[in-house]
């Protein structure tokens, strides 16, 4: 049930999560905890999100949302496994009002599976659950903060929670609280949902594991070659336990390229700076055009082998996919086009099959140069999708790719 060999296999099926209430909580004074930049308008970002899902279903692509399969997930499991799972959400929304989670917890037991995994995602706002306060200091002062758990607006980005790579996964640890919840949904759908939990799918990484790392630093090259960014929010560690385990469980996968990113906002994860568009052919930052460090990962008898090269983008791609690569720079050579499309994620492309991508239409420099490199481009509106700072790349996940052999093969 997940075949992923490559980031332009024909996407045959992906998964989603449509924006709702978690971005109508967001407000200016919770930015920067919930890792937002702006506050998006709900109803356009919905009508653009539809837009991206339409636009996937022309192309004959299996469009699946986590709010249904998590949904369907918990209605296939017995009633105490229903309870574990609300008392574990509970338990790592951090609530400090230690007397209000049994209130919380029969707030939401009463509700129907889907509006409660919906609440769960836009948040429990103190107003909604009579206050339940042992009358302390600490937590009148707690009282102030407008909820008791936090809304989940990054979750419109499924490509961090986990990942998918070859027939297998990493359930990915976030590098914030803030995030790390996301994956408990992930986590819970492939491990009870009927579609994922009778496949035997190998697990590559725990979302208990002790280092960060998210899915957007994780693109998989071809069916040997798996590149991971060592960015903001993936922890070197985290990339040699995940070789480790992928090595020691899938037969295919022989190197993994850990990419040495900036730890900057602008350059959040791998797949904002660089993405695969076609057979040999990526659009990437020009940040990333000039030398990188990059560590090449393989298996050792007793461990691993790692060795530190200092090179070009294009040369330990030729290297290692043994293709001619190209390079489009995202933005082109103007360094104002070139930040301002970066910013907002023209580099941050979907691909659906070799040579046609999904951007957003506001990156028309980017999108007129890749076309101008015989790739077709669909562009997807994103005025209000933009300012979560993650474009169609981020908002995926695919769960089928086409595999050498099939049509339209990678």
């Amino acid at each position: 049930m997940i075949n992923v060999y490559s980031e332009i296999g024909k996407l045959k099926t992906v998964l989603l999560h449509r924006p709702g209430k978690e971005l109508e909580n967001l407000t200016p004074s919770v930015l920067d905890r919930l890792l937002f930049d702006d506050i998006p308008f709900l109803d356009v970002a919905q009508e653009e999100h539809d837009v991206f899902a339409k636009t996937l279903k022309d192309e004959g692509v299996e469009v699946l949302y986590l709010t249904d399969l998590v949904s369907e997930a918990l209605d296939s499991v017995s009633e105490e496994a229903r309870d574990a799972f609300i008392r574990q959400f509970i338990k790592e929304s951090r609530i400090p009002n230690k007397s209000a989670t049994d209130a919380i917890y029969s707030y939401l037991k009463k509700m129907e599976t889907k509006p409660m995994i919906e609440k769960m995602v836009a948040g429990i706002k103190k107003t909604e659950i009579p206050e339940h306060f042992s009358g302390t200091i600490m937590e009148m002062l707690e009282n102030e903060y407008p909820f008791y758990t936090d809304p989940m607006p990054n979750i419109l980005f499924q490509r961090d929670p986990f990942s998918s790579i070859g027939s297998g996964v990493a359930i990915n640890h976030m590098f914030t609280a803030t995030r790390q919840r996301e994956t408990l949904f992930s986590d819970f759908m492939l491990k009870n949902h009927p579609r994922f939990k009778d496949s035997d799918i190998p697990k590559y990484y725990s979302r208990d594991a002790d280092h960060a790392i998210e899915g957007g630093d994780v693109l998989v090259l071809d069916s040997k070659t798996l590149a991971v960014g060592i960015s903001m929010r993936t922890n070197p560690y985290a990339i040699e336990n995940l070789a480790r385990e992928l090595f020691k469980q899938h037969e295919t996968f022989e190197t993994i390229l850990a990419f040495n990113i900036p730890n900057t906002r602008a350059f959040m994860h791998l797949d904002t700076v660089f993405t695969q568009v076609d057979k040999g052919i990526f659009t990437v930052h020009s940040g990333v055009l000039s030398t990188m460090t990059i560590f090449e990962i393989t298996k050792k008898e007793d461990d691993l082998n790692i060795e530190k090269t200092i090179t070009t983008l294009d040369k330990i791609l030729e290297k290692h996919l043994g293709i001619p690569i190209e390079l489009i720079s995202c933005g082109g050579k103007d360094v104002v086009d070139s930040e301002r499309e970066q910013w907002n994620d023209g580099a941050n492309t979907l691909a659906l099959e070799p040579g046609k991508v999904i951007a957003y239409s506001r990156n028309h420099v980017t999108n007129r140069l890749l076309r101008e490199k015989g790739i077709t481009v669909l562009e997807i509106p994103s005025s209000e999708l933009s300012r979560g700072r993650g474009g169609p790349r981020c908002m995926s996940m695919p769960i089928i790719r086409a595999q050498k052999g099939e049509h339209n093969e990678s």
